[in-house]
């Protein structure tokens, strides 16, 4: 049932579309790849987020990205895909959606919680596909990158 007020994506979309949106934009900052960031995040921690997210988006991203970053012990690193893009450079924000659909798809077909398929998404063989701005993987179908996921190799 959608609630009134609740807009164009479900609250569970939105608290996932967060979520990863702000796991990349602490990629950005500390040049970290995708998975890096979420293992050190922990699992706890992107409950935390995935749960409160809510709340944490009406604050300043940079302060919540800090906040992070220190209580987690996440150090720079020197992964830069935003660096070595030749092309139009993808927003955190259009990165969260691309992996928010993948992981709404993914928890659909295995029935499992979004936030365990999400470390398990981040961890996988097509985050780094994903984080690659100069291919054209991170902006094909949401479906034919679920495939993908599903089948374990690029179709």
């Amino acid at each position: 049932m959608k609630l009134v007020g609740e807009g164009r994506r479900s609250r569970e979309d939105n608290d996932q579309f967060f979520t990863c949106s702000l796991i990349d934009y602490i990629s950005r900052k500390t040049r970290n790849v995708r998975s890096a960031v979420v293992n050190g995040l922990g699992r706890e921690n992107i409950a935390r987020i995935y749960d409160l997210a809510d709340v944490y988006h009406c604050d300043i991203q940079d302060r919540v990205a800090d906040d992070f970053i220190r209580e987690s012990g996440l150090t720079v690193g020197s992964f830069d895909n935003v660096g070595a893009c030749l092309y139009s450079i993808p927003t955190h924000w259009d990165i969260g959606k691309v992996y928010m659909r993948l992981i709404r798809m993914v928890a659909a077909e295995e029935k499992m919680s979004r936030v365990d398929v999400l470390m398990d998404v981040y961890n996988s063989f097509v985050s780094p596909l994903i984080d690659d701005y100069n291919s054209s993987f991170y902006y094909e179908n949401p479906g034919y990158i679920f495939e993908c996921y599903r089948t374990g190799e690029v179709l």
